[in-house]
C-alpha cells in the first residue's frame, strides 16, 4: 500500500510552500479514500513518496489515468493569497491504495 503525491515542476513552488501543497494533496486523497485502504495503509507504515511531474497537462493526464484505474486521484487547486495565482493546479495526491495500482500510473515518474 502507497499513496504518491505529485507536485509540478514548472512552478518552481518555494521549499515552504511546496511542502504545504503536497500535504494538502496527501491529506485530501486520504479523505476521500475508503475507511478499510486507509487503515490498512496505516498498518504497513503509511507509505507517501513524492513524485514530479512537468507541467499541468501531465498533471491532468495523471490523474485521468489513475482514476481509469479506479484510484482515487485528488488535484489540489491553490487559493492564490501566496506564491501562486488562484486556482492554479499545484498537485495531485493518487491512493493510498495497492502500491502495483498505483505504480502503473506513476512508475515512470521521477522523485522530487
Amino acid at each position: 500500500m502507497k499513496q504518491v503525491i505529485i507536485v509540478r515542476t514548472d512552478l518552481k513552488l518555494p521549499k515552504g510552500k511546496m511542502a504545504a501543497q503536497v500535504a494538502h494533496a496527501s491529506l485530501e486523497a486520504v479523505m476521500r479514500s475508503s475507511k478499510d485502504k486507509v487503515r490498512l495503509w496505516q498498518l504497513h507504515g503509511a507509505k507517501k513518496v513524492v513524485l514530479k511531474a512537468a507541467d499541468e497537462k501531465e498533471l491532468l493526464d495523471l490523474q485521468r489515468k489513475a482514476k481509469l484505474e479506479g484510484l482515487v486521484a485528488a488535484i489540489i487547486t491553490d487559493a492564490g493569497l501566496t506564491v501562486v495565482e488562484a486556482g492554479t493546479m499545484t498537485c495531485l495526491g493518487i491512493g493510498p491504495d495497492k502500491e502495483e495500482l498505483v505504480d502503473r500510473v506513476t512508475g515512470h515518474l521521477k522523485m522530487m
